[in-house]
C-alpha cells in the first residue's frame, strides 16, 4: 500500500465514527520501490493530499526525515520538493501491518500491500 493510498483512506463507515481520518499505521514490513518520477502528476496530486497526514504516516514508518513539515510555496515549480513528495507518496510501500481507526482502534490488516477495509455487518453505520 502506497502512502498515497493511505492518505485517501478513512474508517468513517464504521458505526459511530464521525471522522475516521487519518488512519494510524503499524507496519511490520515496509519496502521502498523506485518508480519513474512524473513531475506533472505529483504537482497535480499535491492539492489532493492532506499534507500533515502524509508527514505523520511517513514519520511513523521511519521515512519522514527528508519531507518538509509544510508545503513549500510555488511547489509546482520546485523539482526537489516534488521529488521528495514523489518518494513519500509512491515509493514507500507498506507490505504487511495494520491500519488503525483513530476513533475506535479497529485494526484493518494489510497483507501483500493490500489493505482489507471490509467490515462485519454489525460494524456498518447507516446514513
Amino acid at each position: 500500500m502506497k502512502l498515497l493510498t493511505h492518505n485517501m483512506l478513512t474508517s468513517c463507515i464504521i458505526k459511530g465514527v464521525t471522522k475516521g481520518y487519518p488512519l494510524g499505521i503499524k507496519a511490520t514490513k515496509v519496502e521502498v520501490k523506485e518508480t519513474d518520477f512524473n513531475q506533472e502528476f505529483i504537482a497535480r496530486m499535491i492539492p489532493r493530499v492532506q499534507w500533515p497526514a502524509l508527514i505523520a504516516a511517513a514519520d511513523e514508518l521511519g521515512h519522514g526525515e527528508n519531507l518538509p513539515k509544510e508545503l513549500v510555496e510555488d511547489y509546482e515549480n520546485n523539482e526537489e520538493f516534488l521529488r521528495q513528495a514523489h518518494h513519500a507518496l509512491l515509493e514507500i510501500e507498506v507490505e504487511e501491518g495494520n491500519l488503525i481507526c483513530p476513533e475506535t482502534g479497529r485494526n484493518f490488516p494489510i497483507k501483500n500491500g493490500i489493505p482489507n477495509m471490509l467490515l462485519n455487518e454489525d460494524e456498518v453505520g447507516t446514513s
